[in-house]
């Protein structure tokens, strides 16, 4: 449940800073896509962790696998998110690819962070 907390306070603080953002910019900095955008990031980062977890769960010493599996994934499901705006729209490219992006290292850094402190917690146990 550790993961779900976390997953679920980073991205209420990021619809707090977005909506922040959106008042105070309007659409010179946040694509109006966004709000879809962290809804594909929710969904893709819960996937991975679930992949990942599944690997730690029943085959530790492969989890590398899974782990990888997961992050490779998630970024063909970025690729074609990414492909499919630029194949039906032809505005605001450049905001929709930084706002993405930005939404990707973010999840991306978060998941990190849960997975080595699994990880961490794990190894203390065998010692």
């Amino acid at each position: 449940m550790n993961f779900i907390r976390g997953l679920l306070l980073i991205t209420g603080v990021l619809v707090l800073l977005v909506t922040a953002l959106v008042e105070l910019t309007g659409d010179r900095l946040i694509h109006s896509y966004i709000w879809y955008m962290l809804a594909f990031f929710l969904f893709v980062t819960s996937f991975s962790h679930y992949v990942a977890h599944l690997g730690l769960k029943h085959d530790q010493a492969n989890l590398h696998v899974y782990y990888f599996t997961s992050m490779g994934v998630r970024m063909v499901f970025c690729i074609i998110a990414i492909f499919l705006y630029r194949f039906y729209h032809e505005e605001q490219v450049m905001q929709f690819v930084f706002n993405f992006f930005v939404l990707y290292f973010t999840y991306t850094a978060f998941e990190i962070y849960a997975l080595l402190s699994n990880l961490r917690r794990n190894s203390k146990k065998q010692i």
